[in-house]
């Protein structure tokens, strides 16, 4: 019998994470050879490898972090390559391969479900192909209403061309609904901060995305019915809400005296770019006021909102709300002296307990040793690395502004950092181990002194 050729590749990997790695490492490469072609350049020229594997990396990891301005150096071929790379790294790679499995040949096989379940989070394996095919809607439908929302501004708001404000609205949406955080400013969307349809709009584009599909889905049927949601749903949102205020509040607080940010803004537009400041570093990249120019504590507000970041199985990166969420459960039941963690009415699994410890540990970890490298290679002060460390894993992409001024290694380290934020620590570490090990005896018990 014919074997077919994504049969064949699938066959190569002893589990499904790996197939995800390689693709989105497919993907990096594919991008930085063709924003690599002269015509991807203003001038003509071929890009450095590094600006392209930095670009291309940024672009499919979600992150936005960029060496060069994409306005001037990007021509309008390298911006479209930087869009479809951003659409390809939010649908999901092996999302995207199994749709053209699908549309090929009307099957899924059970290997195919399993490369899906991995990638959108889903919580069973029924009926994948409509899980799929609804991504893609959701997508492309929320993408085409942030598109007019924006496109008519422009051409309204700031008399450009219908053309021009069509491709505006267009990249910057695919940019806010994918939390990449790309823009065709060199001040991301600063000369904007005063106008709050465009800020607005990006703002609702980046928390959309940020929720995750499995969210996103429960709401679009459910949203009357706040009382059936599921606990992931209700962490989700409340979550998401709490730290919304929470970093309103504090930018309002440290920001609003600083002479060269919300100082000399008034009232309501200091609420509007509070607010947008606080949406941002959820993941999704774009800033209004001048990162550089905010003060340390603003920085370190921050470093904790990108560090925790938006909803599982959506564009957003970081360790997740939902880790989050569920440590503070985990603690919370230990302090009480309970034996199992329970959220509402649900007793949340031991399994899951050390995957979202793992992943929490697993994150600080790599930050901790990026940021040291950082140092050690760059003259750069800890708050300003670590901005940009935390950054880059948690695909977020706003800078202090130093990112240009690194060397190449540390170009190099911040491209990885975003690797593996996209991909997450626990996925890579299960794609990168040969195989599974069972253990069919338990050892004695013992107990050790902590704390």
């Amino acid at each position: 019998m014919r074997r077919s050729v994504s049969t064949v590749i699938l066959d190569q990997f002893h589990h499904p994470t790996q197939v995800i790695v390689g693709g989105f490492a497919t993907a990096v490469l594919v991008g930085t050879g063709l924003l690599s072609l002269p015509l991807a350049t203003e001038s003509g020229e071929s890009a450095r490898f590094l600006d392209a594997l930095f670009t291309a990396t940024s672009a499919v990891c979600l992150t936005g972090l960029v060496l060069v301005d994409s306005e001037t150096h990007w021509s309008v071929a390298g911006e479209l390559i930087i869009m479809a790379l951003v659409q390809a790294g939010g649908l999901g790679i092996m999302t995207m391969a199994t749709l053209f499995a699908v549309a090929l040949s009307g099957r899924m096989g059970l290997r195919a479900r399993m490369l899906v379940q991995v990638e959108t989070k889903t919580l069973q394996m029924t009926d994948l192909r409509r899980v799929v095919r609804n991504v893609l809607i959701l997508s492309l439908g929320t993408e085409l209403l942030l598109t007019l929302l924006l496109g008519a501004r422009f051409m309204i708001g700031y008399g450009e061309s219908f053309g021009r404000s069509l491709y505006l609205g267009a990249f910057h949406s695919i940019s806010a609904f994918n939390n990449a955080g790309f823009a065709l400013w060199p001040d991301s969307v600063v000369r904007f901060n005063t106008d709050p349809w465009i800020c607005l709009t990006l703002a609702a584009g980046v928390i959309i995305g940020g929720l995750g599909f499995p969210v996103l889905f429960e709401l679009r049927h459910g949203w009357r019915r706040p009382s059936r949601w599921s606990v992931l749903t209700r962490i989700t949102l409340t979550l998401t809400v709490a730290l919304l205020v929470i970093g309103t509040i504090l930018l309002l607080a440290t920001e609003g005296r600083n002479p060269r940010t919300l100082g000399p803004m008034s009232g309501a537009d200091q609420l509007l770019n509070a607010f947008f400041g606080a949406v941002m570093p959820r993941s999704g990249g774009f800033n209004s006021i001048d990162i550089a120019a905010m003060y340390p504590s603003s920085w370190l507000a921050y470093d904790a909102l990108m560090f925790i970041g938006g909803g599982s199985a959506g564009t957003a990166g970081g360790i997740k709300v939902t880790t989050f969420g569920l440590l503070a459960y985990v603690i919370w039941a230990e302090l009480r002296g309970e034996p199992s963690v329970n959220v509402g009415r649900r007793r949340v699994p031991v399994q899951l307990q050390r995957q979202a410890l793992t992943i929490a540990l697993v994150g600080v970890g790599t930050v901790a040793a990026s940021t040291y490298l950082l140092l050690v290679l760059n003259p750069h002060r800890l708050d300003q690395v670590l901005f940009e460390a935390i950054s880059a894993f948690a695909t977020v992409g706003v800078s202090t502004g130093i990112t240009p001024q690194l060397d190449a290694a540390s170009h190099a380290l911040l491209a990885i950092l975003m690797f593996v934020g996209r991909v997450g620590p626990l996925t890579l570490g299960t794609a990168l181990a040969l195989r599974a090990k069972t253990r069919h005896y338990e050892l004695p018990e013992e107990r050790l002194l902590v704390g």
